[in-house]
């Protein structure tokens, strides 16, 4: 099994007549995802590599039963695609844009109070569930189906990274996602980790966090609350300067908040198995994993 998606999810793409949304819309497409439609006010009639495309989100629902939206609308833009995908009852938006003014998303998480869409992101590079379903822009290569640990992560290039080291090392994947480093997202970390905790088919987790924001503290306290497989957990940000911003926009250290020290500290506190050095995640889990590996 899987979380959130699986190889029976038809994605539509919003944007996908743009360059990114053309190139990640045939990544995807290649992997095994079924990409049934694309979107893009004005170029309906249209069709990208033999993909439909129409003007409006509700239109592709209605004709392609579509349950799923990768988003890559431009910033100033985005906001206003993520509310088309909620008005148009999807089940899940994977919005890959960076730069969404915060005010905007501020908006965003209002409207969406009480809906039915999961937002995954945004600013985020997707889900996906190995040799099953790829919604994003990760490199689906370096991803081993057959689980059994799931991976959840606020950054892109360090979920690719924790992802090669569990292949590497003959540990599958049940399901792989980034939920984005901005101040305001949609899905957060309890939130995956109680879907993978539901999920027999998930024996593992590995987290990563960064510097910024009390997330991780959150989810700390409920993994020792909640959670009954163990977790691995990694902090970046480790030698960050107080006060610098730090890639993410949500990636930032004030007033002796957020460090990477207090978020380790509170993963010991509650029995997750914390690694330093990510160059040790894999053999780690390796280590942590071999007991419940399938």
């Amino acid at each position: 099994m899987a979380i959130f998606i699986d190889n029976k999810t038809r994605v539509l793409v919003q944007g996908i007549t743009g360059k990114e949304g053309q190139f990640h819309s045939r990544q995807c497409r290649d992997y095994g995802t079924r990409v049934v439609a694309g979107v893009t006010p004005g170029k309906g009639g249209q069709k990208m590599d033999g993909i439909p495309v129409f003007n409006s989100v509700a239109e592709a629902c209605l004709e392609t039963g579509a349950n799923a939206s990768m988003i890559f609308v431009p910033p100033p833009f985005a906001a206003e695609a993520i509310l088309e995908a909620v008005d148009a009852d999807m089940e899940l938006a994977v919005c890959i844009t960076e730069g969404i003014p915060v005010l905007d998303m501020l908006r965003v998480k209002q409207a969406m109070a009480g809906k039915r869409t999961r937002l995954i992101g945004p600013n985020c590079p997707g889900i996906i569930s190995p040799g099953a379903c790829k919604i994003g822009i990760m490199p689906g290569a370096i991803h081993l189906a057959g689980g059994p640990v799931g991976v959840v992560s606020r950054s892109g290039t360090l979920t690719y990274e924790v992802v090669h080291q569990l292949t590497c090392e003959g540990l599958g994947q049940t399901t792989c996602l980034g939920i984005g480093g901005d101040p305001i997202t949609g899905t957060s970390f309890i939130d995956c980790l109680q879907a993978f905790a539901e999920d027999p088919e998930t024996q593992g987790v590995v987290m990563v966090g960064e510097i910024g924001g009390n997330a991780e503290e959150e989810a700390a306290a409920w993994i020792a609350a909640n959670m009954r497989k163990p977790v691995v957990g990694f902090i970046a940000g480790l030698s960050a300067p107080p006060g610098r911003r730090m890639g993410h926009a949500g990636a930032i250290v004030s007033g002796g908040r957020g460090t990477a020290a207090a978020k380790l500290a509170a993963m010991r506190e509650n029995h997750i198995h914390v690694c330093e050095n990510l160059g040790n995640l894999g053999r780690l889990c390796k280590e942590i994993f071999s007991e419940v590996r399938p």
